[in-house]
């Protein structure tokens, strides 16, 4: 007996040295790639962009980081390359991003975002298969909201490095992007520590009796990614809430990203207890995702105190989209094509995101109570489909 306890302590341990080990690893991604999108717009600006152009350098950069995480998480399942992927995903963007202060040009410029993009495509779903996997004897949820702490850690620090460096030498993008070449070397330093500790994956494993994708499985993925889809398309974009405090004088330039950081900083707190919560209650968690984003709509009145309590609440949204919706797909998915199940969940809330921002915007500028309106009801009709989706769940035999 005390041999199966000092064996469980030993998994539990090893797994929580991984994990952080793959947070550590998105950590100093995060401040090479959240550090250059701080800066990418001015930076643009300086190569002659017009405002056409850094949108569409953007929504283009969004779209491939998105858009190609279905293909790219079936072929992950398909070859079993999931490290090689998750090397490869990660190489492309630690290469891309210095490279961006020496194109010079507009259209070399897109390129590399693109390619940075394509990158976090490339590696997303092969990596949080691989999470997933190493996390489990801690608990997904846990083991995800650890990761997006970390994650969170990495998008704070990389703007205030670039800030710094600009800072010291105004308008020197050239050494700004140059000085991501540290963090981008440490990250592949760390994720070869990584999988130093995780040897092998799925090798000759196969999906157990029943678990095969299909019947109510498969039925409750179909719920599950709906209510995804409405909860992530009713939910505020921070630049949408951001064009609100500027034009309406709620907040200065300078505050604004004080204003972000904060609400980063509640995000990687949620994503902990939310993480631990979701590991003891299960889905039951997730509702909390679509009463909070509700709440966030007082970010849009003019009283900077409710605009604070709706950033935190914000904030808090963002840390159970990142951490524990993405615990539920390891959870949900059969462990054989666990990377196509994070491919298509990614494409979805992608795909979300970007309606929602589409349509939010053109609603902010028609009518405010509309936006609420529409906010509201996505809401609450994500709410039925977590209702029908527990139900379903509760439904399913244990495996």
């Amino acid at each position: 007996m005390s041999e199966l306890t000092i064996d469980g302590a030993s998994v539990r341990r090893r797994a929580i040295v991984t994990v952080v080990a793959f947070g550590v690893v998105s950590l100093f991604g995060d401040i090479v790639y959240e550090g250059a999108r701080g800066v990418i717009g001015p930076y643009l600006l300086t190569l002659g962009a017009s405002a056409a152009v850094v949108g569409f350098v953007a929504g283009a950069g969004e779209f491939a980081g998105y858009a190609l995480r279905s293909l790219t998480g079936w072929l992950a399942d398909r070859t079993g390359g999931y490290w090689a992927m998750t090397f490869l995903g990660y190489g492309l963007t630690v290469v891309a991003v210095p490279l961006l202060g020496w194109v010079g040009r507009v259209d070399l410029a897109l390129g590399l975002v693109v390619a940075e993009r394509l990158g976090k495509a490339i590696r997303s779903p092969a990596r949080d298969t691989l999470l997933a996997d190493a996390a489990e004897p801690l608990g997904r949820g846990w083991g995800f909201g650890i990761h997006e702490a970390l994650d969170q850690t990495g998008a704070v620090l990389g703007p205030l490095l670039l800030a710094a460096v600009l800072a010291v030498r105004e308008a020197d993008y050239r050494l700004a992007f140059t000085v991501l070449v540290v963090p981008g070397v440490l990250a592949m330093v760390s994720l070869v520590v990584a999988r130093r500790m995780i040897p092998d994956h799925h090798d000759g494993e196969r999906p157990p009796d029943g678990d095969d994708g299909s019947g109510d499985r498969s039925g409750s993925r179909r719920l599950y990614l709906l209510f995804v889809f409405l909860t992530a398309v009713g939910f505020a974009p921070f630049p949408l809430i951001a064009f609100h405090l500027s034009v309406n004088g709620v907040f200065g330039d300078a505050q604004i990203p004080l204003l972000f950081a904060a609400a980063m900083a509640v995000d990687a707190g949620a994503a902990l207890v939310s993480g631990r919560l979701y590991d003891r209650r299960g889905l039951r968690v997730l509702a909390v995702a679509p009463v909070l984003s509700v709440a966030t709509l007082a970010a849009f009145t003019t009283a900077s105190w409710a605009v604070w309590l709706a950033m935190a609440a914000w904030g808090a949204v963002m840390g159970v989209q990142e951490s524990t919706l993405r615990a539920a797909v390891g959870d949900l998915s059969a462990s054989a094509r666990r990377a196509t199940a994070y491919g298509v969940f990614n494409t979805a809330y992608g795909m979300a995101l970007l309606a929602g921002g589409v349509l939010l915007g053109l609603l902010y500028d028609w009518s405010t109570p509309a936006l609420v309106g529409v906010v509201v009801a996505t809401q609450a009709a994500a709410v039925v489909v977590l209702r029908r989706l527990l139900r379903r769940v509760d439904q399913v035999p244990a495996r």
